[in-house]
């Protein structure tokens, strides 16, 4: 006998819940939030009244149980779920059926001017916003769509809100990691602004596009070409450097010690992704090799489990990991 194919016994759990509101928001417009946790856990729910009913192996059930209940709380708690929010939070119970989901997702860290509440959607996200609130020094690394840019900024924008810092400071390498800007026209800022995009999106999803201008216009928030931050002590001051795989060594350093007094630095990469002539050097991966351990210094590394775009992200990266791995046999 084949033991894989033996499958344990199907059972039914009924669950019962006080608050019938409640429990139809958890269960979602046209039973959409059900669907997804049918989907992840490969069980049948069905909702009777203030009763769900859990049919599947027991082992799934016992995990769709523990998400059922812990969304329920949320939704108490007042957090306004959404179909995403049921995807992140099945992942995370599957990933690890000890987690708590009130920790992750009652952590917010940003409400926006369209009262869109940002808080972590994964456990790696939570790391990452803790880290960010306890060190000076936090390198988020891993693939796209993992969240650290956006979050980065998400927290740069709170502390700004609560005068923890004066001003917020976003550093991007050009796409050639010599920084050679002069073929653009305009000045720097014009020069550099197409590389910082993806930066200007996360703060017009945050605030107001007459919030994001009256903050530029007041020097909060400044644009800094990495190849002109020499010489400068940036003091009271959240830096973002995103796209650090693309810095050298000497940029790295150079980056690193413009840090001054009450200040913060975030530095976002993938290494997965160097686009400098020679990847070995870059200021990136030099950094988590001999600075890991420092006191005071936090890396944070993301995988495509913690991908929070699209679904289809996901499984992009993969595709690309597994032709990588058939380039190398």
């Amino acid at each position: 006998m084949n033991l894989e194919n033996v499958k344990e016994e199907v059972i039914t759990k009924e669950l019962v819940f006080e608050e019938y509101p409640i429990l139809r928001s958890l269960y979602g417009e046209r039973g959409a939030h059900f669907k997804i946790l049918e989907n992840i856990f490969r069980v049948q729910l069905t909702l009777k009244g203030n009763h769900v009913f859990i049919t599947g192996e027991p082992i799934d059930s016992e995990l769709a149980e523990k998400t059922i209940e812990e969304l329920y709380f949320l939704i108490k708690s007042g957090y306004n779920l959404y179909p995403s929010d049921v995807e992140y939070a099945s992942k995370i119970i599957l990933e690890n059926p000890k987690a708590n989901l009130k920790d992750i997702f009652l952590d917010t860290i940003f409400v926006t001017s369209g009262r869109k509440v940002i808080t972590p959607k994964g456990v790696t996200q939570k790391k990452y916003i803790e880290a960010i609130r306890k060190s000076e020094i936090v390198f988020g690394i891993g693939p796209a769509g993992t969240g650290k840019t956006y979050l980065a900024v998400a927290m740069a924008v709170s502390f700004l809100m609560k005068g923890e810092i004066n001003r917020i400071i976003l550093v991007r390498p050009a796409v050639e990691a010599g920084e050679k800007l002069g073929f653009l026209p305009g000045d720097i800022t014009e020069k550099v602004n197409p590389y910082l995009r993806p930066l200007y999106d996360a703060l017009y999803d945050m605030l107001s596009f007459d919030k994001v201008v009256r903050l530029f216009q007041k020097g909060a928030i400044e644009i800094a070409p990495l190849a002109f931050m020499r010489g400068r002590t940036l003091n009271e001051a959240f830096i973002i450097l995103d796209e650090a795989q693309n810095t050298t060594s000497e940029q790295m350093k150079m980056f690193l010690t413009r840090l001054g007094q009450n200040s913060k630095a975030v530095i976002t990469g993938d290494i997965t992704q160097i686009d400098l002539p020679d990847p070995k050097k870059s200021g990136l991966l030099e950094a988590i090799e001999i600075l890991e351990g420092i006191p005071g210094i936090t890396f944070v590394y993301f995988t495509k489990n913690d991908v929070v775009r699209h679904p289809i992200v996901q499984k992009i990266i993969e595709a690309y990991e597994n032709k990588g791995k058939s380039f190398n046999t």
